[in-house]
């Protein structure tokens, strides 16, 4: 018998054919952001397990439309909108895709740094208007200045190595505890971070701990020959602090693959030539998606024959087999 398996994000056709296989009907429900509307209302039972990703999540009404649910998979690091009491006090597992886009997100990083320091876009949109030498300007270079990570993870961590060995860069963090496995320089808050920093790298997780954490005070303290980069969640930026601070100068630029709001992006950040946006593909690559759909395979094909989970976000025991 197939165990049903509802889709918040899609799986491409690549991959969908191993989960057939594997004994999952796939039930298509995308969403574009958490405040799509939610399941309806008379509910959809049946349906044991969902794939979701955590900038979408899964709302406590959202289970209660699921009579029959068992699992949730989040196909990226994240599960931050995944209501974890609502799914605790049902039995309900989660799972998270923890290291499986990390090197994907940390090479998108390194792309977008560059590109904002060096003024790739706005050179690029220069030439093809036929302006040359106006657009042969003057622009910073990256080896050699101080990177500041907020949130040394993982992906963190991936970027401080590329920064410190391919472009002699000095590395420093800020982090909820100092790590004990590097030796770079830790930061006691996000404030004196930026304050040191050259470069602030965003790479901690979302949610309500972290929102607006880089604000007014950190972009001031950044200062107008900063550059901030965010490829973690839109939530930790303030975008009206940001827009602000790149309109009057008070940090030189900023580079962001997620944006708070999304898909939506607020006008006022796109009407900046300082700033450049990407639509949340820094975990997109043919690796990372391979990676990804594996790993959530495995995690569901362990559950529901009743063996723990590789990547569990909260301790329950697995499904017992049949």
């Amino acid at each position: 018998m197939s165990i049903s398996l509802l889709l918040h994000v899609d799986i491409p056709p690549a991959f969908r054919l191993g989960f057939e296989q594997a004994g999952f009907s796939l039930v298509p429900m995308l969403r574009e952001n958490d405040r799509s509307p939610i399941l309806p209302a008379g509910g959809v039972p049946g349906v044991q397990a969902v794939l979701t990703i955590g900038s979408i999540g899964l709302s406590a009404a959202d289970m209660a439309a699921l009579p029959d649910l068992r699992m949730v998979c989040c196909q990226g690091v994240g599960f931050e909108k995944v209501d974890l009491q609502a799914a605790r006090e049902r039995g309900i597992a989660v799972t998270n895709g923890s290291g499986t886009n990390d090197t994907s997100v940390a090479d998108h990083a390194m792309a977008l740094l560059a590109s904002i320091v060096r003024d790739v876009a706005s050179l690029d949109r220069g030439v093809r208007r036929g302006i040359w030498q106006q657009a042969r300007v003057t622009r910073p270079q990256l080896t050699g200045k101080r990177l500041g990570i907020l949130g040394l993870g993982n992906i963190g961590q991936k970027i401080a190595r590329r920064c410190a060995q391919g472009f002699d860069m000095t590395v420093a963090y800020h982090s909820r505890h100092v790590r004990q496995d590097c030796d770079w320089l830790y930061c006691a808050s996000v404030t004196e971070l930026a304050q040191w920093a050259d470069f602030l790298v965003v790479c901690t997780p979302g949610g309500g701990a972290t929102r607006h954490l880089v604000d007014r005070q950190v972009l001031a303290a950044l200062g107008p020959t900063g550059f901030l980069i965010n490829v973690a969640r839109g939530s930790v930026v303030d975008n009206v602090a940001l827009a602000e601070g790149l309109q009057h100068g008070t940090i030189a630029g900023a580079a962001l693959d997620v944006v708070e709001g999304e898909p939506a992006v607020p006008a006022a950040l796109l009407a900046l030539d300082n700033i450049i946006i990407t639509p949340h593909v820094g975990g997109r690559s043919p690796e990372a998606q391979e990676a990804m759909f594996s790993l959530v395979l495995e995690n569901l094909t362990r559950y529901f024959s009743g063996r723990p989970v590789l990547t569990p976000v909260n301790a329950l025991p697995a499904q017992p087999h049949g």
